[in-house]
């Protein structure tokens, strides 16, 4: 495949993953995704692969599922030792080929969706409750508290 340059695009329901279905709060969804294989400048074998999938979550926020749209566009080094790795251009990562030279493409697109999940997910439009949250420095002045919290002692003091 890398020698005669092949590309692949398709899509697949979340749910076929089994390992990312564990880590999410739903497997509704569909992965599309582009594979390019081919060698670069250096002649290093590689494996580019692209995935937009909306994922799952639970906000860690508000302990609610919310959507998250998830893009992977990364470049994979197609190595058969790993010793290898280290003639990797930087922004290239390892990808150890077994000895038969196949490769699941199913589980790289997962792999690179697993390393691509926030470890911790927050959804940008929750806000934290109210009772967590207490009340804002405007309430608590209004309240008619003082803004000085020594001047209880400014009080004793003069007793």
């Amino acid at each position: 495949m890398v020698s005669a340059r092949r590309s692949f695009q398709g899509e697949f329901p979340v749910v076929a993953m089994k390992r990312l279905g564990e880590a999410l709060a739903g497997t509704e969804g569909t992965a599309h995704y582009e594979l390019d294989f081919g060698r670069d400048e250096f002649g290093t074998a590689y494996l580019d692969v692209r995935v937009q999938v909306p994922v799952t979550l639970t906000c860690q926020r508000s302990l609610e599922p919310f959507v998250l749209p998830m893009t992977v566009d990364s470049r994979l080094g197609l190595i058969r030792s790993e010793r290898d790795e280290a003639a990797l251009p930087p922004n290239v990562e390892p990808l150890l080929i077994a000895d038969d030279s196949k490769l699941n493409l199913l589980e790289v697109i997962e792999d690179e969706l697993l390393l691509a999940l926030p470890l911790v997910p927050v959804n940008p439009d929750s806000t934290l409750p109210e009772d967590v949250v207490g009340p804002t420095p405007e309430e608590v002045s209004s309240e008619g508290r003082s803004d000085n919290p020594f001047a209880v002692l400014r009080e004793l003091k003069k007793n």
